[in-house]
């Protein structure tokens, strides 16, 4: 087996594992219809790409509880990344968002399959729709037949539910509070459920169900995951803004254009001028935001301090959960392996 110790040795095995699935699983789809293949192609292009952070968190959570490396756990950890792309295009779906990783988003990649028939916006937001279904049955499916003995399964079953309550739970949430008015603590609870809890807390839980974790690994994989999945959205929504486009595979000014309820904006919004609220309010929730007013709403971020409280506030994190790492006693492979994680995970451009 592959040394897993650090993440470029473990993300070809994740790819390798959920290229076979995938491929296996679309040709059971053509066989139904040929008509399928766009729908197969999106699944194809949606599961391709991935840093694989939380299959990587999922397998280090089983070698944390002293479990050896497993081709079994490799798969089960590649289930992580499906639902992840479930969430994606999801969210893609209800953001309206236009690029993923620099291609367009399923809900604009199926419009052509669907362009002489009626209403083919809505049909391609239709299919984008099941598409994000389907990826996330595969999850279930890829994950319980990847292996592992049915002991070591059940173990981990109850925590995919928790899983999906507390990821739909966040979306819904932040679709509740977009067009609101800026809070930073509800928009950091849609952060934790969203995003954090789903791409570090619940992979190293799972991980550690399997392996048999003990409780006092159990809560030290909250204790780590938790601040560590909170830095990495606030990097991501820093990004969002920021970041360059071609690196990052997304257009910035989206979080602006939806009005979306990010602590980047809510901390902008609070020591914001009136005269740079008035100037906020103009911007927000406009679908046609040009580069001019992308350029100006930054302006008023930086003038307000915001982008650097965030940076802040990603150090305070990331310091939190190296110090729970540094205090446990974890096989000396498995804390280097989460250290770098940690690092993978927050100090990025895309």
């Amino acid at each position: 087996m592959t040394d897993s110790s650090n993440q470029s040795a473990f993300k070809p095995r994740v790819d390798e594992a959920l290229h076979r699935f995938v491929e296996d699983e679309v040709d059971h789809l053509l066989a139904i219809d040929e008509d399928l293949a766009p729908v197969a192609e999106q699944l194809q292009v949606i599961t391709t790409h991935g840093k694989r952070l939380r299959a990587a968190f999922c397998y280090w959570g089983w070698r944390a509880a002293g479990q050896p490396d497993s081709d079994a756990l490799v798969r089960a950890a590649a289930a992580m990344e499906l639902v992840h792309a479930a969430a994606v295009v999801h969210d893609d779906l209800i953001d309206n968002s236009a690029l993923r990783h620099g291609l367009p988003t399923a809900h604009l990649g199926l419009r052509t399959a669907v362009a002489e028939g009626p209403r083919p916006k809505a049909a391609a937001r239709s299919l984008a729709m099941l598409v994000g279904d389907l990826l996330m049955s595969w999850a279930g499916q890829l994950f319980t037949t990847c292996g592992l003995p049915a002991a070591y399964l059940s173990r981990a079953r109850p925590l995919w539910a928790v899983l999906a309550r507390e990821l739909v739970a966040g979306e819904c949430l932040e679709i509740l509070r977009t067009g609101g008015r800026p809070d930073t603590a509800a928009s950091l609870q849609v952060i934790r459920y969203k995003t954090a809890k789903y791409t570090v807390e619940h992979p190293l839980h799972i991980g550690g169900a399997l392996a048999g974790a003990s409780q006092e690994l159990r809560e030290l994989f909250t204790d780590f995951g938790l601040p560590l999945g909170e830095a990495f959205q606030l990097r991501d929504d820093l990004l969002g803004l920021f970041g360059d486009p071609d690196r990052t595979g997304k257009a910035n000014g989206d979080d602006i254009a939806a009005h979306r309820p990010t602590a980047l904006l809510a901390l902008t919004w609070q020591d914001a001028t009136d005269a740079q609220r008035h100037e906020l309010r103009t911007m927000l929730g406009r679908r046609s935001l040009d580069e001019v007013s992308v350029a100006r709403v930054r302006e008023i971020m930086h003038a307000t301090q915001a982008p650097a409280r965030i940076e802040h506030m990603i150090t305070e994190r990331v310091q939190a959960a190296t110090t729970t790492l540094h205090q446990a006693r974890l096989p000396a492979d498995s804390a280097r392996a989460l250290a770098g994680l940690a690092q993978t995970a927050t100090v990025r451009r895309n």
